[in-house]
């Protein structure tokens, strides 16, 4: 008889169940928000304007500056004054050595300093629109830079992301979280126990009915 023969992509059910995975230690509100997601692979983050997306993003920058170097890509900003009374409200400089904010740099010239040695481990995208990608293009994209964790911001059209490419993105991403009233909601495969942050605890709650 013919010994049954398993190409190098199939896995049996004991070794997928004894593969191991990085993950990041969430602790605290993110924990309760977010579970423990892997180190690598894609996330999204949308919302519409004025609901705590900016200082969302900037809050999870630094906390996500404890697994690893943070590098913040501001297509659609750039170094402005809103944005450094932004880092200087959410205490950036305590992250200083580990925070690095990239001056609007398209796409190519990312993809260039990605594959520098010590480059960043945590690349947030701000904005997808910006980037002037479409679905076809983030998928290479994602796949030259498989090693990294990638962090895209989209625009929002009501309760998803605005676009086509930015919806394709959003059910490929394994980290959806979604922004309003300032709260984070986490839509994707990693959940916690309440399963959303508050970004700006005492106006979620005003917004939400909670008070």
């Amino acid at each position: 008889m013919a010994k049954l023969t398993f190409d190098r992509n199939a896995k049996g059910v004991r070794e997928v169940l004894g593969m191991k995975y990085e993950t990041m230690d969430f602790d605290g509100p993110w924990l309760d928000a977010f579970g423990r997601p892997e180190r690598r692979g894609v996330w999204i983050i949308w919302g519409n304007s004025g609901t705590g997306k900016t200082t969302f993003a900037l809050q999870l920058c630094k906390y996500l500056c404890r697994f690893g170097k943070v590098a913040y890509d501001s297509l659609e900003e750039g170094a402005c004054l809103t944005m450094q009374n932004a880092f200087r409200r959410e205490g950036m400089m305590e992250v200083n050595k580990r925070f690095l904010l990239i001056d609007n740099e398209n796409m190519e010239e990312l993809s260039v300093r990605l594959k520098r040695q010590k480059s960043p481990d945590i690349m947030v995208i701000d904005s997808f629109q910006y980037t002037g990608m479409n679905y076809r293009q983030y998928i290479e994209f994602k796949e030259r830079h498989r090693r990294k964790l990638l962090i895209f911001i989209s625009h929002a059209d009501g309760k998803l992301p605005n676009g086509r490419a930015a919806k394709s993105l959003m059910y490929d991403a394994s980290l959806k979280i979604y922004v309003e009233g300032f709260r984070a909601f986490s839509k994707g495969r990693f959940i916690g126990p309440t399963g959303h942050y508050d970004i700006v605890p005492e106006k979620a709650r005003t917004y939400w009915g909670e008070e």
